[in-house]
């Protein structure tokens, strides 16, 4: 049951799977400071709010469930109350890993649930349309990743930061967030992946476990919340969108 009383654990409609969008906010945000970024104001709005409206207004959503550190889950649901996001079914606690953070939160997904769309709460610029794209996707393909063109040469370099060769640019990708994956594909890829609790990036799991990631092309917007200049960018975006 969602934290608003409202019930979530109702099948999705017949030509529709069920979503749990897992928005994972349990980290230390050592690049901040020690200041949590899930806090901060972004045009007037704390950044989780922002990427949680944007889970809750999209069609494909049915419930949302977070993952935090547990000294901050109560001031997260005061959040979540005062802004009325009403598919967030629960807060968890987050786990020692970024993997395990996502893990804890999978265990409270409601049975009905087909399909998990996982998000790092510090992406809050995330758009509707980007979400949708990669669900759909996901939901042909079983596993589907937003992403972006690397604009820049990138260079693979030895210990002494020597260049060792030069990938060739137009087959990289810079992944982001939403990345989502069928129930059955991730729950078999965390059984049968070894250290798969230690895992940073929830596709890495899949392809160790010998499994096929589409990328769907997303927005260089969808910018993650790291550093103090970061929150600068984020709101000249949204000023730029709102004109």
């Amino acid at each position: 049951m969602s934290i608003f009383k409202k019930e979530n654990n109702s099948p999705a409609a017949a030509d529709r799977p069920f979503v749990t969008a897992v928005i994972v906010a349990a980290g230390n945000s050592t690049r901040m400071g020690g200041v949590n970024k899930q806090f901060l104001l972004i045009d007037g709005v704390p950044v989780l709010i922002r990427s949680l409206l944007a889970f809750a207004e999209c069609d494909y959503i049915n419930e949302i469930v977070i993952s935090a550190r547990e000294e901050d889950i109560p001031k997260m649901y005061s959040m979540i109350r005062e802004y009325r996001v009403l598919k967030v079914k629960e807060i968890v606690k987050g786990g020692e890993t970024r993997q395990q953070s996502v893990f804890n939160a999978i265990r409270v997904s409601s049975p009905f649930s087909e399909y998990f769309a996982i998000h790092d709460g510090a992406r809050p610029l995330v758009s509707e349309k980007e979400i949708a794209d990669t669900v759909r996707a996901a939901f042909e393909t079983g596993a589907a990743a937003t992403a972006v063109r690397v604009k820049d040469t990138v260079k693979i370099a030895d210990e002494n930061g020597v260049i060792i060769s030069t990938p060739d640019r137009s087959k990289l990708w810079a992944v982001q967030t939403p990345q989502v994956f069928e129930r059955r594909l991730y729950l078999s890829a965390i059984d049968a992946v070894k250290d798969s609790e230690n895992f940073t990036d929830d596709c890495k799991l899949i392809e160790e476990y010998g499994a096929q990631v589409r990328l769907v092309e997303g927005s260089y917007d969808n910018i993650k919340i790291t550093t103090p200049g970061d929150t600068a960018l984020a709101e000249a975006i949204i000023r730029r969108r709102n004109g």
